[in-house]
């Protein structure tokens, strides 16, 4: 039993470290947009006392998260195609994760990724102009979204972890994961 489980760890972790060297391919070639969780932010859901405008009421970044950001920053600038543009959601979560990887000279709020409840009126206007904004990127670099769990689900139906880079293409009316890189 003991030797199954080894065996299937470790078939898990090739195929991350597989799905993640072809997502660094592909983001070496530039001209893609990646979605990306904010790094790790300890618990979930927000304080009562939370206000978008201030920081110490809203779930942030931990040390590790802060190292975790930082990190993510350095492979991209080492294994991709420049980061010609980050855009993020209006939580001080996304916003330290985007400027402690990408500087913060590249940053720019886009309410549009901040986070929804699954059953909220806001979440399909706020997707159709995520996938504007995909529509409308043509850089030679990368385009970076930082922003929330629930957004990446509904914009692919997909599940990220704090970290994740998801790495995307429009097809049809949504968006089509081509590539994830895990952190």
């Amino acid at each position: 039993m003991l030797r199954c489980l080894i065996l299937a760890l470790a078939l898990f972790a090739a195929t991350a470290a597989g799905a993640t060297e072809a997502g660094w391919a592909l983001l070496r070639d530039g001209g893609h947009v990646v979605l990306l969780r904010h790094a790790f932010a300890p618990g979930s859901g927000e304080p009562a006392n939370f206000d978008i405008e201030k920081c110490n009421t809203q779930r942030n970044l931990s040390d590790a998260g802060r190292q975790q950001a930082r990190k993510l920053g350095a492979l991209f600038a080492a294994r991709a195609a420049p980061v010609e543009r980050v855009l993020t959601s209006r939580w001080c979560r996304t916003k330290e994760t985007a400027r402690l990887a990408f500087g913060t000279d590249d940053v720019e709020a886009f309410h549009a990724l901040d986070p929804f409840a699954p059953d909220s009126p806001e979440k399909d206007a706020q997707s159709r102009e995520v996938l504007d904004e995909v529509r409308a990127w043509s850089g030679s670099g990368n385009m970076v979204m930082v922003t929330h769990l629930e957004n990446i689900a509904a914009l692919t139906g997909e599940n990220a972890r704090e970290g994740e880079a998801v790495i995307v293409q429009l097809r049809d009316e949504g968006l089509h994961v081509l590539g994830r890189i895990r952190f």
